[in-house]
């Protein structure tokens, strides 16, 4: 009687929240898609142009990027962050201790020199040893920290906006590559609303494209499943979920790749968090919880243009710990945050956003795990009702091809990440294979995430394995990453 009533408890609370995820899944869709085609018609790149490198009041931007062992790519890496088509920005690269040769790499190459610089610590971090200015009148924005290694990129961050001179900064990965607008279409926002604090623009995966001297000749998908499905995925974040929550005012975080932020906010707020496993969320909630304390209105802002590209992990074992990290990584900001949650002085961020990643988010492994293994044992018992569980499945599957339909068509209305249309056919194809061979690894790998943190089992990311690109590299590269505490 008891096993039987867990059953059918459990059988109708996997219907609701199955219909709870639709039904907010096609608010989204909406939500997104008139964001999308507001942004897409208020489109004139070339006028807003103008009206950047003729005005007086352009802020400037300051690109921060962290650099631990990057020997092997550094310089080419360096010179894809100075090719912004923007009239004011710097490059800031923050040698972390590196122990290899990256930081006499960029010395020599960009006839780097010491420079005096007044060094003020607004967040604290491992010690500041000295700052480098290129001599070179080509690469006159770029300058170079040198610290020591604080085992996390927050650390090395929070040492680039001690010495970052402009009122913005992007935070992004010195093996990123930016698109050569990236700064100009995410500064737009700010320029149409003082509110805004922060803004994301979109990411996606760089596997398999070609790439000369820090530039890439293509935008294509990659062929390999798991870096694919990751394009979809990403894809679906941004254009789908992000471009949602930011019709509302109520962005979850920014990421750690790539987003455009106002500096001294996020100097009040702390800044970024070193002993984090999600210190992008972390940031941004912190960001949020003291503008809501001291009444500063703000905005957070996703806009559906991509922005940077970024090599993912190539494999189930790198996909792994860093699905594993993530998993951690919510876990740890749920617990630290908890009192955002249901808080209205912290505005949709606080009364909706938490709450609902709690619930289909954070809970989604567990009962998506849960359910599963409840239905092999039906399967064994007998106690299936296929009827239900057929319908059930077609209705899922059905919205899932809608889900994917509507990114693609998000993305191309919005400018196309890719250069070709049949590029699409690949991220289609992901869409109908990611239910049955990809999501199920992410859930088990994001669970496995809340028992590791639950448990302090001690975590880092070790070597990933950078296959690299086909025009710069015939080999692949072992990037090591700063190391997480």
């Amino acid at each position: 009687m008891y096993r039987q009533f867990i059953f059918d408890f459990f059988g109708y609370l996997v219907i609701f929240y199955s219909i709870g995820i639709v039904l907010s899944y096609l608010l989204m869709i909406i939500l997104a898609g008139k964001n999308v085609v507001r942004l897409a018609v208020t489109k004139d790149d070339s006028f807003k142009k103008e009206l950047l490198y003729t005005s007086p009041y352009i802020p400037g931007v300051s690109i921060v990027a962290p650099a631990y062992n990057e020997e092997k790519t550094i310089v080419d890496n360096v010179k894809s962050l100075l090719d912004q088509d923007y009239p004011m920005f710097e490059v800031v690269i923050v040698n972390d201790g590196s122990k290899d040769q990256t930081l006499q790499k960029l010395i020599t190459e960009f006839a780097m020199v010491k420079i005096p610089f007044d060094y003020v610590e607004k967040i604290h971090t491992k010690p500041f040893r000295c700052v480098y200015h290129s001599t070179m009148p080509e690469y006159f924005r770029l300058y170079v920290v040198d610290k020591e290694n604080g085992g996390t990129k927050a650390d090395a961050v929070n040492a680039g906006l001690n010495v970052a001179r402009f009122p913005y900064f992007i935070n992004t990965d010195v093996d990123c590559i930016l698109s050569r607008e990236a700064i100009f279409q995410s500064i737009m926002p700010v320029m149409h609303e003082s509110d805004v604090i922060a803004v994301s623009g979109a990411m996606t995966m760089s596997n398999g494209c070609e790439v000369k001297q820090g530039r890439l000749l293509n935008h294509r998908a990659p062929w390999k499943l798991v870096p694919l499905f990751q394009t979809l995925e990403y894809l679906r974040s941004f254009f789908i979920g992000k471009m949602a929550w930011s019709a509302i005012n109520g962005m979850p975080n920014v990421s750690g790749g790539y987003g455009l932020f106002k500096k001294d906010v996020m100097i009040a707020a702390g800044g970024y968090r070193g002993d984090s496993f999600a210190e992008d969320m972390e940031m941004l909630l912190d960001a949020v919880k003291y503008c809501s304390s001291v009444g500063l209105p703000h905005k957070v802002v996703q806009i559906p243009i991509t922005c940077c590209w970024t090599e993912g992990p190539d494999n189930l074992r790198i996909l792994y710990r860093q699905r594993n990290r993530w998993g951690r990584g919510l876990l740890q900001t749920f617990s630290r945050h908890w009192d955002m949650v249901f808080n209205r002085r912290c505005g949709v961020v606080g009364m909706v956003t938490l709450p609902y990643i709690f619930i289909f988010e954070f809970l989604a492994p567990f009962i998506e795990i849960t359910g599963f293994l409840m239905l092999i044992y039906l399967l064994f018992t007998g106690g299936v009702n296929y009827t239900a569980a057929i319908i059930l499945f077609i209705a899922l599957y059905t919205f899932n091809l809608t889900l994917g339909t509507s990114v693609i068509t998000y993305d191309y209305v919005s400018g196309s990440t890719f250069d070709r249309f049949k590029e699409y056919f690949k991220i289609a194809v992901a869409s109908m294979l990611e239910p049955f061979i990809y999501h199920p690894f992410i859930s088990v790998f994001s669970l496995i995430g809340y028992f590791k943190h639950i448990l302090n089992t001690r975590s880092n990311w070790g070597a990933m394995t950078r296959k690299g690109y086909a025009s710069s590299q015939q080999q692949p590269t072992q990037a090591t990453n700063t190391p997480q505490a």
